[in-house]
């Protein structure tokens, strides 16, 4: 795991308190129940604040599970 992954396991940590760490790399709107838009709101505001970033708006459609905001973060950061 690198600290990029580490960073967001902990944003996902913060907004998902009840996802146990294993379940974290799995999460998705569809796996998680309380993942919906007023969620995904608050995600992207603890990953901007993380990561010193501002999400553009095209990019909102990436943050739909872990994985993808991790590849969306891998992406911007090379």
């Amino acid at each position: 795991m690198d600290s990029l992954e580490g960073k967001l396991i902990e944003c996902f940590a913060v907004v998902f308190p009840e996802l146990a760490p294993a379940e974290v790399h799995l999460a998705s709107v569809s796996t998680v129940p309380t993942w919906d838009s007023m969620v995904t709101v608050n995600l992207v505001a603890v990953i901007e604040e993380q990561f010193g970033i501002q999400l553009e708006l095209d990019e909102l459609t990436e943050t739909a599970s872990f994985a993808s905001i991790l590849e969306l973060l891998r992406q911007r950061n090379t």
